[in-house]
């Protein structure tokens, strides 16, 4: 993949694949009709991992890596996740703000020198559900099916949005309006979203 062409990419899809081990998040460019076009970026996350870490690749073969994402500290998740390019680079950092998050799911991005954002769940209604959800009994392995959002702005009002489909599996719809990101940063803070929400 170009990294022009994903630099340029204003709209990107995000489809999760579970397996027993791993999980499989493939990303793909808009192919200009609001329906996801071409393989952009590829990554596992494998289910049980004592320190978190994640790569992107280019493609399903895993021949060129894209970036990656991996946590500071194993203990405390609230020290931050950096996130490097292929060649180890610094792109940039998020963490999960644990005190904002206790009602809604609360995340700080910072891309270097350029961009710092702060990304929140769309809806508090939503967010309290998804709480009350998890501590009513008989309901605790039942998937919680209202999809739920989120919105990352910067102090200009630019950022990038992700939001969730109605679907069997994860997909979700990443619109970026801010031409300053890195869109590798964009997608590692989109997977994390997923794999890394319930912690």
């Amino acid at each position: 993949m170009d990294l022009d062409r994903l630099q340029a990419a204003e709209t990107l899809h995000m489809r999760q694949r579970v397996t027993f081990m791993v999980n499989r998040y493939e990303l793909r460019l808009d192919d200009g009709s609001g329906r996801e076009g071409d393989l952009v970026a590829f990554a596992q996350q494998k289910r049980v991992s004592f320190k978190e870490q994640v790569t992107f690749y280019a493609d399903q073969d895993k021949q060129r890596a894209l970036a990656s994402f991996r946590a500071r500290n194993v203990v405390d998740l609230a020290a931050g996740y950096d996130v490097t390019d292929a060649r180890g680079a610094p792109l940039g950092v998020f963490r999960k703000r644990f005190g904002k998050s206790l009602l809604r799911s609360t995340w700080d991005l910072e891309q270097p020198g350029s961009v710092a954002a702060k990304g929140q769940e769309r809806s508090m209604a939503v967010a309290l559900l998804r709480r009350l959800w998890e501590i009513v009994p008989f309901v605790e392995n039942i998937p919680f099916m209202i999809p739920y959002h989120f919105d990352f702005t910067a102090e200009d009002g630019a950022g990038f949005a992700v939001t969730k489909k109605f679907a069997l599996r994860d997909r979700y719809v990443i619109k970026i309006d801010d031409p300053r990101l890195d869109r590798r940063l964009v997608i590692a803070q989109a997977v994390a979203l997923d794999a890394l929400q319930g912690r």
